[in-house]
């Protein structure tokens, strides 16, 4: 599937959200709160569809997803019970390359999802190749015995256990191998993160 290839500092900076694009923080690497271009410093009057649009397109972009996905995670969260914009956060926090980052085998979203696509990530022992694989929870992820000498797997690892892991999974960074325990409540996740625009904006 296609992905965005561009300038990742370029992305923050016009959304003005730190999209976890970078290993290390984005402070170190660009002004991602300053828009970029010559009048990036100009303060702009944003309308309500510019503040939703920008709120999808920073939640779209912060999980790697095209358009046509993020809007099918959208439709199949409106099916479900509960808040729609709540489900929606929930299904894109259980995709397996989410998972693979947030307990820290990988340092981005992007390294998580190149390890699934080359076969490094199990699934309750068995090899997922699919990024969007919905992981439920009580499953078990782990890293394939051949390429747990990964230096990249290592280092990420080693990261993990200076900044943690998310608190609904459970890490074993000795035997490289994890548990997603449960569905994160929305109190658990950035408050930076506005589902309500998006909502209002596929509802429209």
């Amino acid at each position: 599937m296609a992905r965005y290839i561009g300038a990742t500092c370029r992305i923050a900076r016009r959304l003005q959200k730190d999209l976890e694009f970078k290993i290390r923080g984005i402070e170190t690497k660009c002004k991602f709160k300053v828009a970029p271009g010559q009048h990036g410093a100009k303060k702009k009057r944003e309308s309500n569809y510019g503040m939703q649009l920008a709120a999808k397109q920073a939640l779209k972009m912060k999980y790697g997803l095209l358009e046509r996905q993020f809007r099918r995670f959208y439709h199949e969260a409106s099916r479900q019970k509960g808040a729609t914009g709540v489900v929606l956060l929930q299904m894109l926090e259980s995709r397996l390359d989410n998972l693979v980052f947030r307990m820290g085998f990988a340092n981005t979203r992007r390294e998580a999802r190149q390890l699934v696509s080359h076969g490094a990530i199990l699934v309750n022992g068995r090899c997922v190749t699919v990024s969007s694989f919905i992981v439920k929870p009580n499953d078990q992820i782990s890293i394939r015995e051949r390429c747990k000498t990964q230096v990249r797997i290592l280092d990420a690892l080693k990261m993990a256990q200076d900044k943690g892991v998310a608190e609904w999974v459970d890490v074993n960074a000795k035997d490289m191998h994890g548990t997603y325990k449960h569905v994160p409540d929305r109190s658990d996740l950035p408050s930076d993160i506005n589902e309500q625009f998006v909502v209002e904006l596929y509802s429209k």
